[in-house]
Order: structure tokens, then C-alpha cells, then sequence
């Protein structure tokens, strides 16, 4: 059983589950289906997978993907033993759908849920409990970097508009933990307002809610170009060397 501390005490964690998001379509890989290709000899979104199969405080694991990616995918999780992978569903037409249908896929009595980019192979079980701990503690929270280059805010033309201050930015990633119930609710909110969501953290952020920001991971980035898979071999081949 995970274990948190709060307030100077031991307590057990919230039980949680995870959500990993992989059902998008991989516009910016020029033809590359990302979640399947090949990552140090296996699909990409089986080292996602892995890292919250061994990950304590990580209950139970759904998987979002597209409908043709349901079969492989049980094919995967069968032979990799994912034993936590308890449903592979069919994602929406956007991610807050896609979220919601995971989200419905877990199974009653989970106090938390976390949500995670199918396309973070990265990323690691320590950074999966620290985020799980903050959110036991706050209700809300999500892995996030110091911002390196200067941002520029723009006008339609093109033209800068404003440079916000790097020192109170912060670059999110994923997984972000969230209580269940409140999550179930922002997203609810979120689909009947049809609001432009970017990401599970900014639905919570809509209803007032605060969220913990916790030390991310450089190495937990989004594969998004070919360039990123290229990055994510180089990395995983150090690791193994």
C-alpha cells in the first residue's frame, strides 16, 4: 500500500487509478503512429504502461486509445503481464472526451485518478507517486518545469503583444492527479460549455479549484515530432548502457 506523509503522520494513500490517454492521431509524426512504434524493442506506450504497472500507489490502469488500436493493444498488455491494465476503451472526439470515457472505466471507490499522456514513455514511477502524494494532500496537483526560453504572448498579426515574466511560469506535464468526484465534475462542465480545454488541470482551474504544482521531470517529455522519438531512443539507450 502506497503510503503518504501529511502532517508529520503515516497515513495510506487515497486509492488511485490511472487514465492513459492514448487515442490521439499523430498529425505532427508524418505518417509515424507514435504510440506503437518501436521504443529500445517495444511500442512506445508500453514503457508508459510499465512505469505505472510498477508504480504502488497506482491501483488499477485504463487505457484510452483508437478503435483500431484496441485489439493490439490487449494483445500488448496480455503479453507485457500489465496486470493493473483493467479496461482498453475507445477514446472521443476530443481529449476531455476521451479522459471522461477512461474516467468511466475505473472502477468504483477510486479517491483519486490520474491522467497521463499516452506519449510520455519516460516517465517514471517516482515521479508518479510524488504527484499521486501531492494530490492526497491537496486535492489537485501535476509535475511542472521552470520555463527556459522567454515566452512572447502575440497578436493576430503576429506581432508581440506582451512577455509575460518566465519566473511565474511553469512548463505542465502529465500525469495529473486529481480528486475523482472533483474531475468527474470539471469535465462534465467542461463537455456541457463546450470550453476550450488544453489540459485536465485547466478543467479543475475553471471551477475555482487550485492545483499543487510538484518538481517535474526533463526527461517526461510528450513524443509529438520525429524528432522527439529520435530523443526518446538516445535517452532510453543510455539507460539501458
Amino acid at each position: 500500500m502506497g503510503i503518504c506523509e501529511l502532517s508529520r503522520k503515516i497515513i495510506p494513500c487515497k486509492s488511485c487509478g490511472a487514465v492513459i490517454v492514448a487515442a490521439g492521431s499523430a498529425r505532427r509524426m508524418g505518417g509515424v503512429d507514435k504510440i506503437m512504434a518501436d521504443l529500445g524493442g517495444k511500442p512506445l506506450i508500453a514503457h508508459t504502461i510499465q512505469a505505472f504497472q510498477e508504480a504502488p500507489v497506482i491501483k488499477e490502469i485504463v487505457v484510452v486509445t483508437r478503435k483500431d488500436l484496441i485489439l493490439p493493444m490487449e494483445t500488448l498488455c496480455k503479453k507485457a503481464g500489465f496486470t493493473k491494465v483493467t479496461k482498453i476503451v475507445a477514446g472521443g472526439d476530443n481529449r476531455v472526451d476521451s479522459v471522461n470515457r477512461g474516467l468511466n472505466g475505473l472502477s468504483k471507490g477510486m479517491e483519486l485518478a490520474a491522467v497521463a499522456d499516452g506519449a510520455r514513455p519516460l516517465v517514471t514511477p517516482a515521479l508518479i507517486d510524488r504527484v499521486v502524494r501531492a494530490a492526497h494532500s491537496f486535492g489537485a496537483a501535476a509535475p511542472a518545469l521552470e520555463v527556459k526560453d522567454t515566452i512572447k504572448e502575440i497578436e493576430t498579426d503576429g506581432f508581440v503583444a506582451k512577455t509575460p515574466n518566465r519566473a511565474t511560469l511553469r512548463a505542465v506535464q502529465t500525469p495529473q492527479v486529481f480528486d475523482y468526484d472533483m474531475l468527474r465534475g470539471a469535465l462534465s462542465k467542461a463537455i456541457a460549455e463546450e470550453a476550450p480545454i488544453t489540459d485536465d488541470c485547466s478543467a479543475v482551474e475553471r471551477l475555482g479549484m487550485r492545483v499543487k504544482l510538484v518538481q517535474g521531470d526533463e526527461r517526461n517529455f510528450k513524443v509529438t515530432t520525429q524528432l522527439d522519438l529520435l530523443l526518446a531512443r538516445e535517452l532510453l539507450r543510455e539507460e539501458q548502457a
